[in-house]
């Protein structure tokens, strides 16, 4: 059992960063992407909870930059560097992205979780972090852990049980 005090936990738009002992944690995800970055020499590990794939949408009147993809993975890496990742080492996994509800008609608007995984995988491929793993996709909600002493992203869901990545 993982002692709370060590724990991490990031909620939905949000993202933190942790190193060694300590273990970056996010619930909920349904359409969200848990998205992870790690440097495997450092033992330095972030997590980001995606709730939408672009701030292009961005309605409101302060950005959270956590919310969105092409602004969360950014920010991600800069505070893993800041922390002094190197980043040729960095690389990602990431877990969620659910089409939670069936829509009528196909519209692409409603397909928010793919769209979620489209952004990441964009975002990842344009900064140059290979993702290593993925869990995304179903229809079923899941809860992910990265342990920062290994990299190992941990995932739970009541469908599925427990995977490792």
């Amino acid at each position: 059992m993982i002692e709370e005090q060590s724990v991490i936990k990031v909620g939905m738009a949000d993202l933190n960063v942790g190193s060694h002992d300590k273990v970056i944690r996010t619930t909920g995800l349904g359409s969200c992407v848990g998205l992870t970055l790690y440097d495997p020499e450092k033992k330095l590990g972030g997590m980001a909870h995606v709730m939408l794939p672009s701030s292009e949408i961005a309605r409101e009147g302060k950005l959270n930059i956590a919310k969105f993809a092409d602004t969360a993975i950014p920010e991600l890496l800069s505070r893993l560097l800041s922390l002094g990742a190197i980043r040729s080492r960095i690389v990602a996994k990431m877990a969620g992205g659910s089409q939670m509800f069936a829509f009528a008609g196909g519209n692409d608007t409603m397909r928010i979780g793919p769209r979620n995984v489209e952004s990441c995988k964009r975002t990842l491929e344009n900064l140059n972090i290979p993702l290593l793993a993925e869990d995304t996709g179903g229809s079923y909600g899941r809860t992910i852990e990265i342990a920062c002493s290994s990299g190992l992203l941990y995932i739970r869901s009541v469908q599925k049980g427990v995977k490792e990545l």
